[in-house]
């Protein structure tokens, strides 16, 4: 975890399945993540070291949203038998209630890590264990007799420190790093934008229900300043256009009516039609 620490920067928080495997501790090889399981149980430890989410494409849904449990709480399946050498490591996670790594597939071969994690619960009838991504989580009462208040507050824990990012990596490496409206390609500066925005239950965390944006273009599209037309054209508010300001509004807003948006070049990671009809029927109103 102090080697991630170094390692990881919010410019480029992601590491290499290669940097991963061939990880050293004090001269010797020690591989973070298994060449072929999920779960990583070195021999020389009692308890799992790391947990890893394998990265799929997400057309309409995200493949981690059926993780979160109706108690906040995120789950992480049984790697086959309960009884293999790595599911009972993360049992023994949980006994000894030691952290863990979780690394998260946001592209082939590349990882969002995810650390300290805890194994809050133990449930061999699901084949999975409950997983707490922050420490005051754990200070929760029983997961299974949580609160009203508790549950939220947990589900928001879970989203916050999962999905927004796991999201945002997804989102801004399908778009090439750059602002899907003006090319600016500072990382810094970009965001990932939900086009059904994420308080909307069909605003899922998907690639294809977001866009890679610039901070003011974000802001711009979030508050109905611009929006996208059916055909991918980006539209600006017919008030906006006749305003005289100075060369941020001219160059930065206006100068964007007409263009059409850059795409990633996976169709899978594309606007979602249905998405974008409906966010724009939004705008239309708002306008």
């Amino acid at each position: 975890m102090a080697w991630l620490d170094g390692r990881c920067t919010p410019d480029n928080p992601v590491v290499e399945r290669t940097e991963l495997l061939d990880f050293r501790f004090e001269g010797r090889r020690i591989p973070l993540i298994d060449n072929q399981l999920g779960i990583r149980k070195p021999k020389d430890l009692v308890a799992a070291l790391s947990m890893l989410t394998t990265y799929t494409s997400d057309g309409q849904r995200a493949p981690y949203e059926d993780a979160l449990g109706p108690d906040g709480f995120l789950r992480y399946k049984y790697q086959g038998n309960p009884q293999h050498y790595t599911n009972r490591g993360l049992r023994e996670a949980h006994t000894l209630g030691v952290p863990l790594i979780w690394f998260f597939g946001v592209q082939q071969g590349l990882y969002l890590p995810f650390y300290p994690v805890w194994i809050v619960a133990d449930e061999p009838e699901q084949s999975q264990v409950a997983v707490a991504l922050d420490e005051s989580q754990t200070r929760l009462a029983d997961h299974t007799s949580l609160t009203p208040l508790e549950r939220r507050y947990s589900e928001r824990i879970s989203r916050q420190r999962l999905h927004q990012p796991v999201f945002r990596q997804r989102v801004i490496r399908a778009y090439n790093t750059s602002c899907a409206m003006c090319r600016l390609r500072h990382v810094s500066l970009l965001d990932a934008a939900h086009i059904i925005p994420d308080r909307d239950d069909r605003g899922l965390p998907a690639v294809s229900n977001g866009l890679s944006l610039c901070k003011i273009h974000h802001a711009a599209y979030d508050a109905n300043i611009l929006g996208i037309r059916p055909d991918l054209t980006i539209q600006v508010r017919t008030d906006i256009l006749q305003e005289i300001d100075g060369p941020m509004l001219k160059h930065g807003l206006q100068e964007m009516n007409g263009l059409t948006l850059t795409l990633p070049r996976r169709r899978a990671d594309r606007p979602n039609s249905e998405a974008i009809e409906q966010r724009y029927e939004a705008f239309r109103n708002a306008s």
